[in-house]
């Protein structure tokens, strides 16, 4: 899950989050942000946030709580499955060590994030299911099946960003963060999707070389309508039907997010 995801949830909670926020951060953050502070970053700033807009864990509403321990769920989710590929040896070759350690680290960043903000109040890590119930049966052991898995989670990341990026728009320093956040995702997605031979970008709705049980993930990509336009009708002579979905991603809704993920739960 990404942090503008999550704090989209928070506002279905409490209405009164961006006030919050906007009361203790908007110009420390804002400000730290646009000097050295590079996007990875950017989730230990916003826990400082967080902390100060709400006070101690101890003090948080229980839905609040209920909305983060399910963002620290999807966090656990991601880190696991990329601490556990990095420590297997002979998964991952050489030449693509450095890019899944960095995501890794990415990950942690965000559980520490999460973690920092509910104090005690924290839920454990569960086990998950890397074989999504046997539609992965060997993750850890083919670098082409964890690579695919990779490729699932990340394009799912950068579809639920945006599926809440119009949300923020009433809290600009937080959509600032948001959409640095947003960067680092899809370049996440890009490198694995060029790990994997792929086009850096979604082309279309089809499986993007994954298997059937990763169909959702590109759920509605083919959508060719933006801003009420039909823009095959509008281009179709000018560029092909995939060249218009490449142009655009589309967003996925938090329930679809948890369809794809629950089989790894």
């Amino acid at each position: 899950m990404n942090l503008q995801n999550i704090f989209n949830e928070l506002e279905k909670v409490d209405g009164e989050v961006f006030d919050r926020l906007a009361h203790v951060s908007r110009r420390g953050l804002f400000s730290s942000l646009t000097k050295k502070t590079v996007a990875v970053a950017a989730p230990a700033v916003m826990a400082s946030a967080m902390t100060s807009a709400y006070g101690q864990s101890s003090q948080l509403p229980q839905n609040v709580v209920d909305v983060l321990n399910f963002a620290l769920l999807l966090e656990y989710l991601e880190y696991e499955f990329y601490d556990i590929a990095n420590n297997s040896p002979g998964l991952v070759p050489n030449q693509f060590k450095p890019a899944f350690e960095f995501i890794r680290r990415h990950e942690e960043v965000h559980v520490k994030l999460l973690k920092s903000v509910l104090g005690s109040r924290a839920i454990a890590k569960p086990g998950f299911d890397y074989s999504a119930k046997g539609a992965f049966p060997d993750t850890f052991r083919n670098f082409q099946t964890f690579a695919a898995v990779s490729q699932a989670f990340e394009d799912t990341g950068v579809r639920a960003y945006k599926g809440q990026a119009a949300n923020l728009m009433n809290a600009k320093p937080i959509l600032e963060v948001a959409l640095q956040i947003h960067a680092v995702e899809a370049a996440h997605a890009a490198r694995v999707r060029n790990i994997r031979g792929q086009k850096g970008w979604v082309v279309g709705g089809g499986p993007q070389g994954l298997p059937a049980a990763a169909a959702g993930v590109y759920m509605g990509e083919d959508n060719v309508i933006q801003g009420g336009a039909n823009l095959v009708a509008l281009l179709g002579s000018q560029f092909s039907t995939d060249a218009i979905t490449e142009a655009f991603d589309e967003p996925l809704t938090r329930e679809q997010v948890v369809a794809i993920v629950t089989p790894f739960l």
